[in-house]
């Protein structure tokens, strides 16, 4: 079915009214905003270079890591740099198909996020629970296969939303009370039936979240059983040190996804829908690299590592374009 937008609807761009709209607050906000992403950015391509550059760290559980960094930075992407371009230019609109496609990555990393947080629980629960046959279960291949598989799925997941936001009318109303492009207030703004969309967000979205959801608390259950049957109180903390990181993240991502997507629509409020958007598309991304890394020996010696050739590359070039103005 070919769906065209200028014969279903009169709205040809929507007014993103962002987070505040006092004068003294946007300024607050644009450098706040800017200084999270930058952390965001520079946290989690030095995750990436460093898992990359060290042979130590070339294992599934960092193979996974790099790659949910590198969702994460995209992820940030897709809305931030619009917002702080919008600022800048003193503009707010943002054009339909700009819209659709701003959503339809929007669905993709959050997606990838979920999917690559489950596939890291079953890494650590076959660690744990299995780890005589750790290297024979978690083989390169299975990890490019559930890599590539949640891919897969999250593009069409976001396809399905997407052209069933295609499909609605937008008559006069074009003021979106959000900071980009999400599925909720968009459905809101929609003069035509939103039946259909709002139940595949219950149905479909909701199995797509809740269903890795399931998996990695049964994983946790698996790996708490076995971690109580280790004898040694050193034993169990080490253990349970391994998965402290992930939890966070899981528990911080799962928390607002749930709160915004799948509670009634009847305590919904736009200030805390923002609230909840900006934890997990601004803050999160930002956060993981932290996360992850902290309490990780390997990850802080290898991020060390990394750093300290930076500077010390930097400082060559510096000191080589001195030498040659001396000169």
């Amino acid at each position: 079915m070919v769906m065209s937008w200028t014969n279903q609807s009169t709205v040809s761009e929507f007014l993103l009214l962002g987070l505040s709209r006092q004068p003294e607050q946007q300024q607050i906000i644009f450098v706040l905003f800017l200084s999270m992403y930058l952390a965001t950015v520079l946290g989690n391509l030095l995750i990436i270079l460093a898992i990359s550059t060290d042979s130590r760290l070339h294992s599934p559980m960092y193979f996974f890591l790099s790659n949910l960094s590198f969702v994460d930075l995209c992820f940030s992407s897709t809305i931030v740099p619009n917002m702080l371009t919008n600022h800048i230019l003193s503009r707010q609109t943002i054009s339909v198909p700009g819209c659709l496609t701003q959503m339809y990555f929007f669905i993709v990393f959050l997606s990838m996020d979920n999917f690559l947080l489950t596939v890291m629980a079953y890494d650590r629960f076959v660690a744990i629970c299995h780890p005589l046959h750790y290297t024979t279960k978690m083989t390169h291949q299975l990890c490019a296969l559930m890599l590539i598989g949640s891919w897969c799925i999250a593009n069409m997941n976001a396809l399905l939303h997407t052209l069933l936001m295609a499909r609605l009318s937008f008559c006069a109303d074009n003021r979106l009370p959000h900071f980009f492009c999400d599925v909720a207030p968009l459905l809101k703004l929609s003069c035509s039936d939103t039946h259909i969309s709002e139940m595949m967000i219950l149905t479909e979205g909701g199995l797509m979240t809740i269903t890795p959801l399931i998996c990695i608390l049964v994983s946790y259950f698996c790996i708490t059983c076995a971690v109580l049957k280790i004898p040694s109180v050193k034993g169990k903390w080490k253990a349970f040190s391994t998965c402290g990181s992930h939890l966070a993240a899981v528990s911080l991502f799962h928390g607002t996804i749930i709160a915004v997507y799948f509670s009634p629509s009847s305590s919904h409020s736009a200030e805390n829908d923002i609230a909840a958007a900006v934890m997990y598309t601004v803050v999160t991304p930002m956060l993981n690299p932290f996360i992850y890394s902290l309490r990780n020996k390997d990850m802080k010696g290898a991020l060390t590592k990394v750093v300290y050739i930076i500077v010390f590359s930097f400082q060559q070039r510096m000191g080589s374009k001195c030498h040659k103005g001396m000169s």
